[in-house]
């Protein structure tokens, strides 16, 4: 799970953690205007909200015990009947609510579709403000995520421009045609493509024909932090005079090499 992100919702800081590509809200936070944790029980043990979390289980979670599930239905309304987070996703392996331990961080987090469902349950007006700040700050990753990303396709692109230089110095003799050259140049992005991506642009394309771009287009953060490093290194191999099929396979072990290290590093992963 990610760290903790905050937004502030009428006056109150409210937790949200990201597991795998689902955003979680604290339930235990959104409550501290209004009472205490008591108050996500009385809203679990309502029979609508208890319907409404099988059903949204159910559409969610394959592992879902739905036998459980309609137990407790049959159980809602009566007196005796309680629900704790604990034990609605301990009897039923539920997913769309979480339980934390610890004094900081703890607490009863909700899917997002859960949450604003609960907010709803609180306050009309607090699910609208609770929607509006969480939206807030969706924009506000993606306006990141896409200057982060604008930023590696430059960084790409100047050391394109170092590779270049390198082939025109050490691989394009001066009495070639203009066409000849670009042939060349073609040739010598497609060992780096071959390298990173498996395939020539020319084989991605007759993959992909109704995509817009090209292979370096659709290409990963992953990937583009390891091109940017693999053209450097490329023009320094044309420099040693490195025939190209050798210089194939070690731009493509150190490729390999690369992606498995920063493949799930934490840092990359606040990039998305």
């Amino acid at each position: 799970m990610a760290k903790n992100k905050v937004i502030i919702v009428k006056g109150v800081e409210i937790a949200i953690l990201q597991k795998d590509t689902s955003d979680f809200i604290s339930l235990t936070d959104m409550v501290k205007g209004f009472g205490d944790d008591t108050m996500i029980y009385s809203w679990m043990r309502n029979r609508n909200t208890l319907e409404f979390l099988g059903i949204w289980e159910e559409m969610n979670n394959p592992d879902f015990k739905g036998n459980e599930f309609v137990t407790f239905k049959t159980q809602a309304g009566l007196n005796s009947f309680n629900l704790t987070p604990k034990k609605w996703i301990n009897a039923t392996n539920a997913i769309g609510i979480i339980s934390k331990a610890g004094r900081y961080g703890g607490g009863t987090f909700a899917h997002k579709d859960l949450a604003f469902e609960f907010g709803s349950w609180l306050s009309p007006e607090f699910k609208l403000y609770l929607i509006k700040e969480f939206q807030r700050l969706k924009e506000d990753e993606n306006d990141r995520l896409n200057l982060t990303w604008n930023l590696h396709r430059t960084l790409s692109k100047i050391n394109y421009r170092i590779h270049t230089d390198a082939i025109k110095e050490h691989i394009i003799p001066n009495t070639i045609t203009r066409e000849q050259a670009n042939l060349i140049y073609s040739n010598e992005a497609d060992v780096l493509n071959v390298a990173l991506f498996g395939k020539t642009a020319r084989q991605w394309r007759d993959e992909n024909p109704n995509t817009e771009g090209n292979i370096r287009d659709h290409a990963t953060i992953e990937q583009l932090l390891v091109l940017a490093n693999i053209e450097s290194m490329n023009a320094e191999f044309i420099k040693m005079n490195l025939v190209q099929s050798e210089r194939l396979l070690k731009l493509n072990q150190i490729a390999i090499s690369q992606l498995k290290s920063i493949v799930g590093n934490a840092q990359i992963k606040k990039l998305k």
